[in-house]
This record gives C-alpha cells, sequence and structure tokens, in this order.
C-alpha cells in the first residue's frame, strides 16, 4: 500500500497486488468516484501480473473525501503518469471501465509512450447524448427507477435532472444532500439490478454522488468527438473494447463510436450482459481480453 501525495491537498490510496517482476498494469475504476474494491483484484491473475489500483481524487480511501478541488480530467491523468513515475514503472497496461474507459482513452492519447496495451470495459465518452439518456431515462430497462428518480425533483426541474440533480448534490444543505445522493445512487443499483439502499449512507457514498455531480455536470471536463479523433494516437497500441450488448448503463452505442474510430481494437460483445465489470459472463471476457492484450504486449 503506498500514500501518494499529488498536490492540492490530495493524497491517493495506491495498492499494489501480484508479482513484482510480473507485467504492470493499471487498473483505473468508474463512477467517476467509486473508488476500487478488494473484489476487483480477481480480475488480475496474481501469478502473471504487476496490478497497480488506486482510487482517484476525492473518493474510496484517497483523502480529502469528496473533495473537489483541482479535481478534473487532466488532473487525474497527470496522477496516473506520477504513479507510474513513483512505481518505477517504465510501460504498463491500462484496463479501465465505465468511466474509467474514458479516463484511460485520455491518459493513453496524452501518454501513447507509456502504454503497453488497452482493455476497456462498458465504453463512456461523456458525450451529451450519453448523459441525457442516462439521466433522463432514455429507453431505460428500468421506468419505475427512473420515475421515482424523477418525482423527487418538483415537475418544472424535471426536463433536466443531471442539472436538478447536481444543484442537491452539491447544495450546502446536508439533508438536501444526503436525500438527493440516496435517489442517485438507488437510480444506478437499479440499472444494475441491486436493491435500494436500506442503510444510511456512508461518507464514501456521499463523496461518490458529490465527484459525479461535479464531472457530470461538466461533461467530463472534455470533448467526446475531440476524444474519438484522438484515437489516431493509439494505432499502434493493442487494444480490446469488452461491452455489454444489454448495457443500460453505458448502452452499447458508445463503443460502436470508439470501434469506428479506432478500427484496429478488437471488440468483444457479451451478449445479453449488463454493466457490472464483476458479473460472470463481464468478467470472464475482460480477463481474456487482458490475457490477449498481454501476450501482444509483452
Amino acid at each position: 500500500m503506498h500514500r501518494l501525495a499529488v498536490g492540492h491537498g490530495h493524497v491517493l490510496h495506491v495498492e499494489e497486488i501480484g508479482r513484482p517482476g510480473g507485467l504492470p498494469v493499471v487498473f483505473l475504476h468508474g463512477g467517476p468516484g467509486s473508488g476500487c474494491t478488494p473484489a476487483q483484484r480477481r480480475l488480475f491473475d496474481p501469478g502473471r501480473f504487476r496490478a497497480v489500483l488506486f482510487d482517484q481524487r476525492g473518493c474510496g480511501r484517497s483523502t480529502p473525501a469528496g473533495s473537489l478541488r483541482a479535481n478534473t480530467t487532466a488532473h487525474l491523468v497527470a496522477d496516473i503518469e506520477r504513479i507510474r513515475h513513483a512505481l518505477g514503472i517504465e510501460r504498463w497496461l491500462v484496463f479501465g471501465g465505465s468511466w474509467g474507459s474514458l479516463l484511460a482513452l485520455a491518459y493513453a492519447q496524452a501518454h501513447p509512450d507509456a502504454v503497453s496495451g488497452l482493455v476497456l470495459r462498458g465504453i463512456f465518452l461523456g458525450s451529451a447524448a450519453e448523459l441525457r439518456r442516462y439521466a433522463q431515462g432514455v429507453a431505460t430497462p428500468a421506468p419505475h427507477a427512473w420515475q421515482r428518480f424523477a418525482r423527487a425533483v418538483p415537475h418544472g426541474e424535471r426536463d433536466n435532472l443531471l442539472d436538478a440533480y447536481t444543484r442537491r448534490l452539491l447544495s450546502r444543505d446536508a439533508p438536501t444532500r444526503v436525500a438527493a445522493a440516496r435517489h442517485w445512487l438507488d437510480y444506478e443499483r437499479a440499472l444494475m439490478g441491486e436493491a435500494p439502499l436500506v442503510a444510511d449512507l456512508d461518507p464514501r457514498q456521499l463523496a461518490k454522488t458529490r465527484i459525479q455531480a461535479h464531472y457530470l455536470s461538466r461533461g467530463c471536463f472534455g470533448d467526446a468527438d475531440r476524444l474519438l479523433a484522438g484515437c489516431e494516437r493509439l494505432r499502434h497500441i493493442p487494444g480490446a473494447l469488452v461491452q455489454g450488448s444489454a448495457d443500460p448503463v453505458c448502452p452499447p452505442q458508445a463503443a460502436e463510436r470508439l470501434h469506428r474510430a479506432w478500427p484496429q481494437a478488437e471488440r468483444v460483445v457479451v451478449d445479453g450482459a449488463g454493466h457490472g465489470a464483476l458479473q460472470p459472463a463481464i468478467a470472464a471476457a475482460c480477463i481474456a481480453a487482458l490475457d490477449r492484450i498481454a501476450r501482444r504486449a509483452a
């Protein structure tokens, strides 16, 4: 375990698992703001990989929790490089899912010489269309959950639920923040096929929703078209795109757009699978993709 200060008061929680002399791979978690979990370590063969997992600024075990100061996509890209240099790694595989797929693309385009391969799961590009589809419940497989999500704000604010929730999640009023966070998380859980929360929200959950509101309301501090155009820098890098065909959080359209911009990447469609990285079919596809890309990168 490492604690790495990266400036502006942020200290990152960084952990390494596997064989010290193994093939380096960095894992970029989703969210934004979710942090890493112990279960995610199971994606990496400890006899083969030297896997680096870290909690991004303000979330998980990084401190200060929920801090939005100097917390943008560009800051996170710089943090990944700081971690690589701090650990003495020359080049590494980059594995990112959901929000982590966007961050992985941004990092690889900024530092292509540091990347030996890319495995991306549940593709998210941060476009206005993706954000609206999610927040407004467009073609959602959980209409009742979305209706509860929408009814939690006044009728006049329902045309732009992302803005409505951003105001509440970033409110100075604690009860307003907590109520909005519960609705936000329960909607996400419904899309993942999980039951609503019962216990009181913990500080990490509140930090997660605060960071998500900060990033999503600002288009993730990037531009999807520019991100796709930047794939020209990735032509020489082995890559795989793993996408559940029934993913309700990051639907397949984004993966299709990315594959058109980066046709050299291997496209893996997991029929009938949803969003969760640890769903058996998705996890198996990610592990297999890591194996193939690692063989090409070695």
